[in-house]
C-alpha cells in the first residue's frame, strides 16, 4: 500500500514539500470555487463539525496548519469570540488570497496568516490550546513527523483536530466514489485550473492517506492520548481528535 509521503503532485525528481507548494500556488485562484464544487458544498458542513469540537474544548489560541485560503481559520474566529488564530500554509499564493478574505471578514486583529512549513514551524506556531488541520495532512512530506511537530505546538491538555478526506469502506458506495474522484474531479480540475496534474493528485493522495484506526495509531505514536475519530457523508470525510497530556484535563 502506498504511503501519502510517496504520492507527489508532479514527479519524484524533487521533494514533496516543494511540489505541494508549487501546486497550491498554481491552483490558488481557482481553489475555493473548485472546493465547493467538488465536495458538493459538504466541506462547509465538515468544517462546522470540527469548529464545534474545538469550541467545546475551550481553546483560545489556535494554530491552523495547512490553512490554505483561510476558511477554517475564519470559521474558528467567528465561532469563538475571543480566539486568536494563526494560520500557517506552504503556499504564499493561498495565503495572499486568505489575507484578503480575513480583511473582508473584519477579523484582521484576531486572525493572522503566514507562510511556513509544519515540519519546520515558525516560532509563532507554538503555545497553542488547539492545533487544527483541514484537508492537509495527506500533503505532509512526512506524516509521522508532522504529528510530532503538532504535538510540540500544543500546551499541556491541548487538542489536535484533523479533518481529512477518506476512502469510504462501504462496498456499495465505493464504485460511485471511484467514478467521482478518479474521473469527474480531474475533469473539473482541468476545466477550471491551469494545473492539469493537481486534480489527479487529489484522489491518489486520498487513497494513500491512513484511515480510521491506522491514523489514530500515528497520533498515539506522536504522544497524543484520548484519540478518537468519526466519519461523515458515507465515509468520504473523517475527523480525528487527540490531546497532549498534561495538567489541564482534556474536554471530551
Amino acid at each position: 500500500m502506498s504511503r501519502p509521503e510517496d504520492i507527489t503532485p508532479y514527479d519524484h525528481s524533487r521533494g514533496k514539500t516543494e511540489q505541494v507548494r508549487e501546486m497550491f500556488d498554481n491552483i490558488a485562484p481557482a481553489y475555493d470555487r473548485l472546493n465547493r464544487a467538488m465536495s458538493l458544498g459538504q466541506d462547509k458542513r465538515w468544517r462546522r463539525r470540527a469548529v464545534e469540537a474545538v469550541a467545546a474544548h475551550g481553546s483560545r489560541r489556535i494554530i491552523d496548519i495547512a490553512t490554505g485560503t483561510g476558511d477554517f481559520a475564519i470559521s474558528l474566529a467567528r465561532a469563538i469570540a475571543d480566539a486568536e488564530v494563526v494560520g500557517v500554509d506552504l503556499s504564499q499564493g493561498m495565503i495572499d488570497i486568505g489575507c484578503q478574505k480575513v480583511e473582508a471578514a473584519g477579523l484582521a486583529e484576531r486572525v493572522r496568516l503566514i507562510q511556513g512549513d509544519c515540519l519546520n514551524p515558525p516560532d509563532v506556531a507554538h503555545g497553542a490550546d488547539a492545533v487544527t488541520v483541514a484537508f492537509g495532512v495527506r500533503n505532509f512530506a512526512d506524516l509521522a513527523a508532522g504529528y510530532r511537530a503538532m504535538y510540540d505546538m500544543l500546551n499541556p491538555g491541548g487538542m489536535l483536530c484533523v479533518i481529512e478526506l477518506s476512502t469510504p469502506a462501504n462496498r456499495l458506495v465505493i464504485p460511485f466514489y471511484n467514478l467521482y474522484t478518479r474521473v469527474l474531479i480531474p475533469a473539473m480540475g482541468r476545466l477550471v485550473s491551469k494545473d492539469r496534474r493537481a486534480y489527479s493528485y487529489l484522489p491518489e493522495s486520498i487513497a494513500a492517506v491512513p484511515r480510521g484506526d491506522r491514523m489514530l495509531a500515528l497520533m498515539r505514536d506522536a504522544g497524543f492520548v484520548n484519540t478518537r475519530f468519526q466519519t461523515f457523508t458515507l465515509g468520504v470525510c473523517s475527523m480525528y481528535i487527540g490531546f497532549r497530556p498534561g495538567d489541564v484535563p482534556p474536554t471530551q
